[in-house]
């Protein structure tokens, strides 16, 4: 225990590279779960054909062989070398981008059949259909599974460790037990705490966004409790 500040500063140093990764995997993988998502509903074949070899290609292949991908083969092709940092947030967000497109499309589909006829009856326009009506609806539909996404995401952003970006896996096995070999047990059981809370505040910030879309829609959020009542009885 006498060498535990020297592991949490060590790992606090890669805890930036681990919170940049997770936060840019995250706002890419909106981006194109929304985008690829919207693109699978559409209504010519061209689009949603090319759009699904996306969806399938990635989620159908390895995390690590796509960031070997892009890291390695990609500059042999084109003659440009991504930083590493930029190479992983690149595949945390193109892998898991995949998985969200399909939590998009589940979820907008999800929306009775009679909201879409309800918009069309007041003249609204596709585009406000879809922006007024369904995706609000579709939203909190999609909260809970993009929350598992998400943290799925953080976890996955250890990878990264792969392509020398010194995140918190990385500052671990590379510099930590080659100094510290005898507290392997301590080394990981901080990092397993690191990641654990990271994730408590990704829970905690989709939870207040899931209750603030189900107030906007009217709804009142169940109770855990509730929920337990119901089960049990």
């Amino acid at each position: 225990m006498e060498n535990l500040p020297r592991i949490l500063s060590v790992l606090g140093d890669g805890l930036p590279e681990t919170v940049i990764a997770t936060l840019g995997g995250i706002v890419l993988t909106i981006v194109l779960s929304f985008g690829a998502g919207l693109l699978l509903l559409s209504p010519w074949r061209v689009v949603r054909g090319v759009t699904r070899v996306y969806v399938e290609g990635f989620r159908g292949t390895s995390e690590v062989v796509q960031l070997f991908w892009i890291y390695f083969v990609l500059p042999v092709l084109v003659g440009y070398q991504l930083v590493p940092l930029v190479a992983g947030i690149a595949v945390l967000g193109l892998n898991h981008g995949a998985y969200g497109a399909e939590i998009v499309r589940g979820a907008i589909r999800s929306v009775p059949r009679a909201q879409y006829e309800g918009a069309i009856a007041l003249s609204l326009s596709p585009a406000q259909r879809m922006r007024r009506v369904i995706l609000p609806q579709a939203l909190v539909e999609m909260l809970p599974p993009l929350n598992n996404l998400f943290i799925q995401l953080l976890k996955s952003s250890s990878i990264l460790a792969l392509i020398t970006v010194p995140e918190v896996t990385r500052q671990a096995r590379e510099v930590l037990i080659p100094n510290f070999g005898d507290d392997t047990f301590l080394i990981f059981g901080v990092v397993f705490v690191v990641y654990l809370l990271l994730a408590a505040v990704i829970t905690a910030i989709m939870r207040w966004i899931e209750r603030w879309a189900a107030r906007r829609l009217g709804r009142r959020p169940v109770r855990q409790r509730k929920v337990l009542e119901e089960v049990a009885v």
